[in-house]
């Protein structure tokens, strides 16, 4: 491709806005350009990059079986409310109607659709398993998008499916799917750890995260010194450590407390005790039930919002209740007591079964209440673990917990029964003739946050450093200096030798641009290798060869220079 006919428009200045890194990079260096928040024009050079992505991706998926095929943009509702997900996505629905009244959902995941295709058909064991794929527009429409790519309302995903006849069969699948996932990265020239994530919306019971480490990501997830253990923050499990576990229960009283101790603050200055000796509560109302949620805690752990919708069925659905809220149950900010709150659900943390000798519970202006034991004094409707992991905590086989952070590139999913319960007909008929639902999986990549998380991993102050597999050409050429004849003729023949051994060029033909304005464009879009013809290389008989990722030139024949390209 010809430089000067090329849509490809660099840019020297940037937004204050952009404070990513691979925000910045793919606007200036012309591969993306936002439309309206949340949704990107992918210009030329960047829909390169994304096909190069997605063929990566669909090698290694055809590689293990799965079957491409694509699905309708709009998605009948009527499948979103058979599946209760029209309030329960995490993330609003964009909602549309036909001329006929008809209501459609624009797809931002597509379980329902695929279950729905399936379930057409009178399929038997003997059909099963299979895993059906495609790559497609998802439409979500977040409350703020932000990161470039990272966050956005529109982008395009490889989402998978997977019909089996029993968890047996899947989880063959889903391990399978782990180890593809991972070699689908490190083909890009990226590692990534599979941490153990929450399945919200997704439904189903367990699934893992695919992330890049990354200081800008916005995945929180921690590993144990010893690896064997990997999870997001949402659902981490670690060893608490209670308060006075071999204490014995001391008697219950009320005393007197200064009126100015009411935060967890306050406490610990007054007491001269750790933050694990008292108790805490957190208000969230239900926004779809109003229904009141009193989270009880102790002051040395922070309530973990998912881990407690999760165990209420309430994904997506909590907040932090308002001082309106507060004052219907009777109380206020710093009052809120750990028992008789007449309508609150009472939910605890698993510490409390065995901390003893707590203080707090029933703050009021003058006093509170010491040597409070769960169980004796006060009951929540159940114990569970709400709370959120810390680096330092011992995970669950002993090692201590590290934290680490990055981008989300993947995720798998086990899916189970979930949808196929409540989807009627979508059975197969088993060996023995009964009909039994599908148990399922589901597994998805995000294409533009792949490319931005790999441009985050592969820059430097000058710009872009793709990693070959997905570089948009294979060789940036560039002709310099004064364009005589002859020099533009030795150009457009190496331009037409290397296109014709099946080498992939950009030939920056450009007259009018210093050498400093084109090696600076070469730097900032970031192809593996840049070529220069120059009347000083002419005379030479050589090219001037340059690595993106390496500093120094070299004079080559054009045979060298096609074995350096080749490799």
């Amino acid at each position: 491709m010809k430089q000067s006919k090329y849509f490809l428009k660099t840019s020297k200045t940037f937004s204050e806005e952009d404070k990513i890194v691979s925000s910045k990079l793919l606007k200036q260096a012309g591969f993306i350009q936002e439309s309206v928040a949340g949704r990107y024009y992918f210009l030329p050079i960047g829909h390169k990059v994304q096909q190069k992505i997605m063929s990566v991706i669909k090698e290694e998926m055809d590689a293990v079986g799965a079957q491409e095929m694509i699905v309708p943009t709009l998605h009948p509702l009527e499948l979103w409310k058979e599946t209760n997900r029209t309030h329960t996505t995490g993330f609003e629905l964009t909602k549309v109607k036909d001329r006929r009244g008809s209501e459609f959902a624009l797809g931002g995941t597509a379980e329902e659709m695929f279950v729905d295709l399936v379930r057409k058909y009178q399929l038997s064991y003997k059909d099963l398993p299979f895993q059906l794929y495609q790559f497609s527009n998802k439409f979500r429409d977040e409350l703020r998008a932000r990161g470039g790519l990272l966050r956005v309302r529109e982008f395009i995903m490889k989402d998978a499916y997977s019909f089996h006849r029993n968890e047996e069969d899947f989880k063959l699948m889903y391990e399978q799917m782990k180890k593809t996932y991972s070699r689908i990265f490190e083909r890009m020239g990226v590692q990534t750890i599979a941490v153990e994530a929450d399945n919200g919306y997704i439904g189903g019971e367990y699934s893992h995260e695919f992330i890049v480490e990354s200081e800008i990501g916005e995945s929180r997830y921690f590993v144990s010194e010893d690896g064997a253990y990997a999870a997001n923050e949402d659902v981490a499990k670690f060893k608490r450590n209670p308060a006075n576990a071999n204490e014995e229960q001391k008697s219950f009283e009320i005393i007197e407390q200064p009126m100015w101790v009411e935060t967890m603050d306050d406490n610990v200055k007054h007491y001269k005790k750790d933050g694990g000796n008292f108790l805490k509560n957190v208000v969230y109302k239900n926004s779809r039930t109003g229904e009141i949620i009193i989270a009880v805690v102790t002051g040395d752990l922070e309530v973990n919002k998912t881990k407690l919708e999760n165990v209420l069925k309430a994904v997506g659905q909590l907040v932090h209740a308002e001082d309106a809220d507060l004052t219907a149950l009777g109380t206020k900010s710093g009052y809120v007591h750990c028992w008789g709150h007449k309508g609150a659900r009472y939910i605890g943390d698993i510490v409390l079964k065995d901390a003893r000798n707590l203080i707090g519970g029933q703050k009021e202006e003058k006093t509170d209440s010491i040597n409070v034991n769960y169980g004796r004094d006060f009951t929540c409707e159940m114990l569970a673990d709400i709370t959120m992991a810390k680096p330092g905590d011992l995970s669950e086989v002993g090692s201590a917990l590290q934290e680490g952070r990055g981008i989300e590139v993947g995720n798998t999913f086990q899916l189970g029964f979930h949808y196929t319960n409540l989807m009627k007909g979508a059975n197969y008929r088993d060996e023995d003739g009964v009909e039994k639902p599908y148990y399922m999986g589901c597994y998805g990549i995000g294409v533009g946050r792949t490319m931005a998380a790999l441009v985050e991993k592969f820059n430097d102050e000058k710009g872009i450093i793709w990693p070959k597999v997905i570089a948009p050409f294979d060789a940036h050429l560039i002709l310099l200096g004064n364009i005589t004849p002859d020099l533009k003729n030795a150009a457009e023949g190496l331009y037409t030798s290397l296109r014709s051994k099946g080498i992939d060029v950009l030939y920056d033909d450009r007259d009018g641009l210093s050498a400093g304005e084109k090696f600076s464009d070469a730097d900032l879009i970031g192809i593996p290798v840049r070529i220069v013809i120059s009347a000083k290389t002419l005379a030479g008989g050589k090219y001037e060869v340059k690595l993106r990722n390496e500093k120094d030139a070299n004079l080559v024949t054009e045979e060298e220079l096609l074995k350096l390209i080749q490799k």
